[in-house]
């Protein structure tokens, strides 16, 4: 049962299935259209170095790029960046870096900066970043390697190389954070933005 009552459908500017899911656990009515944007130079050009300011400059970007092709739907961007003090962390792009990542985040707490942004007809009318701490376990070489066999290709889906709804909840002993942040979508103030353009019957 949809909740949406736009009669276009809401468009997410992002092929993350954990995005898609809380979407649609939520009842909105979506389609997806990611955005097709060069986010490393997008990031290198612009000089920041906050994370949290990189994520928003990210969701601010893929939503843009996708609202120029629905000019009349509501698009949402979204972008996460983990920092482990000034460091930010992309997506490995193989085991060997997955590996490398976990072994520098492992025993350590970083942070989870998780943006979301809306624009319609080119014009972003929304942004909010949200941010978690998360807390890994200190984790043997042989822990991290039966990590890696067992999560498979998923490792490089995801910045930090885990999943937490998936085996990634084995590498933590704390997580202070909103669930949502932590999937890569503030949830809870997209909906009242949405609330508030009364776009949803809830």
């Amino acid at each position: 049962m949809t909740i949406w009552r736009d009669h276009r459908p809401l468009v997410l500017a992002s092929q993350s299935k954990a995005r898609q899911m809380l979407l649609a656990n939520a009842g909105i009515t979506f389609e997806t259209l990611p955005a097709e944007i060069d986010e490393r130079a997008i990031q290198e050009n612009s000089g920041l170095a906050a994370p949290g300011k990189v994520a928003a400059l990210l969701a601010r970007e893929k939503a843009l790029a996708v609202s120029l092709h629905k000019h009349q739907q509501f698009v949402v961007g979204a972008d996460q960046t983990l920092a482990l003090g000034s460091h930010i962390f992309n997506k490995p792009s193989g085991r060997a870096q997955a590996l490398a990542q976990l072994s520098q985040l492992a025993g350590q707490s970083h942070e989870l900066h998780s943006a979301v942004a809306v624009a319609k007809g080119g014009t972003i009318l929304f942004e909010h970043v949200a941010v978690a701490r998360m807390t890994m376990r200190s984790l043997s070489e042989a822990e991290i390697a039966a990590y890696l066999d067992a999560a498979g290709e998923a490792v490089t889906s995801s910045v930090g190389a885990y999943q937490l709804e998936g085996l990634g909840i084995h590498l933590f002993a704390r997580i202070e954070g909103d669930h949502f942040t932590i999937l890569g979508l503030p949830l809870l103030p997209l909906l009242d933005f949405l609330r508030s353009r009364k776009l949803l019957a809830v």
